[in-house]
């Protein structure tokens, strides 16, 4: 299981993007998103405030993708195509980063991870993030 420091280091998987966090809240902000990217992409991510994120090595090969309103900026390495962090459309001086990348660390690392109502985003709809459900990691054996 990961530990509470807050400032984490990760890379995509061909290694050819490194960066460093700093966790807003350790991983007590953990979760998932039903809206259609991220319910195509599957990943969990982790929040990270306004300069909570550094870019050492490889910024030339991260790939920026755009959709649906073009409010936010979804990144990803260029060589291997994993996605490593994302704007936060509800705070664009904020990002969400993919666990999976942070050294040390498994989305299945997680028994609980909380799934935010994208689909009914509050940007759209005017109205409080909504709690889509729990789904929850038991191991086998």
């Amino acid at each position: 299981m990961v530990d509470d420091t807050n400032v984490r280091t990760g890379q995509c998987h061909c290694g050819a993007v490194r960066f460093e966090a700093t966790l807003s809240d350790g991983f007590n902000l953990i979760r998932r998103c039903t809206c259609s990217y991220c319910r195509m992409r599957d990943a969990v991510v982790v929040m990270a405030g306004t300069g909570g994120i550094r870019i050492l090595q490889g910024e030339d090969v991260l790939t920026r993708y755009r959709f649906n309103t073009g409010s936010v900026q979804h990144f990803f390495c260029s060589c291997c195509g994993i996605y490593t962090h994302h704007q936060r459309r509800s705070d664009n001086s904020q990002y969400a980063l993919n666990v999976a990348c942070l050294d040390g660390v498994s989305p299945f690392d997680f028994f609980e991870v909380p799934v935010t109502d994208g689909v009914n985003h509050p940007n759209d709809t005017g109205k409080p993030a909504r709690r889509a459900g729990i789904p929850c990691f038991v191991p086998a054996g």
